[in-house]
């Protein structure tokens, strides 16, 4: 679903321009609106937002997903799922650290120090893969910060690596010339972290309550943690587990319903938390300045917070940046009369149309924290898969947030530096006819028919074929994003048939990217035929650069 910006104003209640979801707006503050200064209400940022341009040329970054749980090297949400009777993190975590009403999650945060950690190194990787900006995890649902936090002492700089690891991120990428972002992810751990109040509902400790339950900052004196307490890592006992449970069935019934609080709220219990929370995104905001904000939630959190956190950010941006607004903020599922005031993002997925509105997938080649199981049966995507997938995103004026897992050292292991490497070797060929561009008349075509929405995506096998095209356009000219290398050499386009409207215009050049040599074409009312260079044989694909006069004549529209 599409929806002009004024169209959304009044789906929002943006009557007359003066009444809006958070209420009444005196004449004084839409003056001030619309003199340039954000609101916390949407229609302030409806109006108001359009996404800048470095995002919309970008449209391929790299992300670091790092966090102490990826030293277990057990997968994602280690820290709620050691918790988990039973489940293959709590079965780990007992094996190779002890109980957990002995050792709970914050001892595997001690033992978190990315020895190995040289982020120059990576990042110089990432840029030579084609990545044009970098986004690095500030916190996750673990609720440790990875920056100099003054409103939470579980932060890297006093704990784990004990490095400001958002500052050097930031310094360093931008040292290379890419954009730099944050992913703020702690919002939910208010309710994700419930599981360590619980305790083994069978077994020989059954009803023994877990580390978070009894511990508290005095236990700490002499330890690691001294001076911490527990109970603002694991943000308190919300919505324990009850007495009385005897079934790990049970108990997982109960943990399930936990684990599905993604609403946007909090109680009357986490209001200490939210207040935290927002302190938190605010000094994120102002110390590290950073050009885009990943938030993993769905719309934006703790309603009116949410709000002003976000007001808050597209102003300091205009502030930093001379008037103008170079912040992108990124929310999930976002509802299709708030979609202009921000940049969806759709987890591990895409979409079946080109939108309206500029927005991300964001994808892992394998899980977001580090996974020994999966390098073992080597379930990595291929370099093919992230770039078949990158062709489809852009062409539906979106862009391709990819993340390559960390190890707790803070290393990557070396099938993954392959993958980035095959990734760099096409983008060093290809990439110049994806950045910068926008949509054409469509996407594409052709047999395959990738599925649409959150977590859709397939397996680690690319399913594109050669008969996969995906278009975009840039400066008068189409390029054809071809999903692989035809058999015969030769690429039919039957988008730009004589024979077909959507093809109209003439076809004088055919070329690739960056070479200036004309490639042999025939041009019929069935399809336009493109002789492929032998030389260039490239299993994942080939970009071509097509011009002529009329072309893009008709296209969508620059967008918003």
């Amino acid at each position: 679903m599409t929806m002009n910006r004024r169209d959304a104003l009044s789906a929002i209640g943006l009557a007359g321009g003066l009444t809006g979801v958070a209420g009444a707006l005196p004449m004084p503050a839409l003056a001030q609106k619309r003199a340039g200064a954000f609101t916390p209400d949407w229609p302030s940022l409806v109006e108001g937002y359009r996404a800048p341009d470095w995002f919309r040329d970008a449209k391929f970054g790299m992300w670091a997903h790092w966090s102490a749980q990826c030293v277990p090297e057990e997968g994602d949400w280690y820290a709620r799922e050691m918790y988990l009777q039973g489940s293959r993190a709590n079965k780990a975590h007992i094996a190779k650290y002890g109980h957990p009403a002995d050792v709970g999650f914050m001892e595997i945060v001690g033992k978190w120090k990315g020895e190995r950690w040289d982020p120059a190194r990576l990042l110089d990787l990432y840029k030579k893969a084609g990545a044009q900006y970098f986004v690095a995890l500030a916190n996750h649902h673990d609720n440790v910060d990875t920056y100099a936090s003054s409103h939470n002492p579980w932060n890297t700089t006093r704990i784990g690596p004990r490095k400001d690891i958002i500052g050097t991120w930031a310094k360093l990428a931008r040292e290379r010339g890419l954009r730099f972002g944050v992913s703020n992810h702690s919002a939910h751990a208010w309710h994700w972290y419930q599981t360590a109040y619980g305790y083994d509902p069978e077994g020989p400790r059954a009803g023994e309550r877990y580390d978070a339950y009894r511990l508290t900052k005095g236990d700490g004196r002499g330890k690691w943690w001294d001076g911490l307490d527990p109970q603002s890592l694991y943000t308190g006992r919300t919505i324990p587990l009850p007495d009385g449970i005897r079934t790990i069935a049970e108990a997982n019934a109960v943990h399930e319903r936990t684990d599905r609080i993604w609403t946007e709220w909090a109680p009357p219990a986490a209001a200490a938390f939210v207040r935290n929370w927002a302190l938190r995104c605010h000094e994120l905001i102002d110390k590290y300045r950073p050009d885009l904000i990943y938030l993993d939630n769905f719309d934006l959190p703790f309603q009116q917070v949410g709000l002003e956190m976000a007001a808050h950010y597209y102003n300091a941006s205009r502030s930093w940046n001379n008037g103008r607004l170079e912040a992108v903020l990124n929310v999930k599922t976002v509802p299709a009369e708030r979609r202009m005031g921000l940049v969806e993002d759709v987890e591990r997925g895409g979409k079946s149309y080109i939108e309206t509105y500029p927005w991300q997938t964001d994808t892992c080649i394998g899980n977001w924290h580090y996974d020994r199981a999966l390098y073992e049966r080597d379930g990595y995507k291929s370099a093919a898969t992230v770039l078949h997938t990158l062709c489809d995103v852009v062409s539906k004026n979106g862009n391709l947030l990819l993340s390559i897992p960390v190890r707790g050292d803070g290393s990557i292991d070396e099938k993954e530096e392959r993958i980035v490497e095959e990734i760099a070797a096409w983008m060093q060929q290809y990439g110049s006819a994806i950045y910068g561009t926008r949509p054409w008349r469509l996407h594409g075509g052709g047999p395959t028919r990738p599925a649409s929405g959150m977590f859709a995506e397939g397996g680690p096998k690319s399913p594109y074929t050669p008969q996969d095209i995906r278009y975009v356009r840039r400066n008068g000219a189409v390029h054809a994003l071809v999903m692989g290398w035809p058999d015969d050499g030769k690429v039919r386009l039957t988008h730009l048939g004589t024979g077909t409207p959507i093809g109209r215009g003439e076809v004088s050049r055919v070329t690739l990217p960056g070479d200036s040599g004309p490639l042999r074409f025939r041009r019929t009312a069935q399809a336009l035929e493109i002789d492929l260079p032998a030389a260039r044989r490239n299993p994942i694909g080939v970009a071509l650069v097509i011009n002529g006069s009329g072309l893009t004549d008709g296209s969508l529209a620059d967008l918003v």
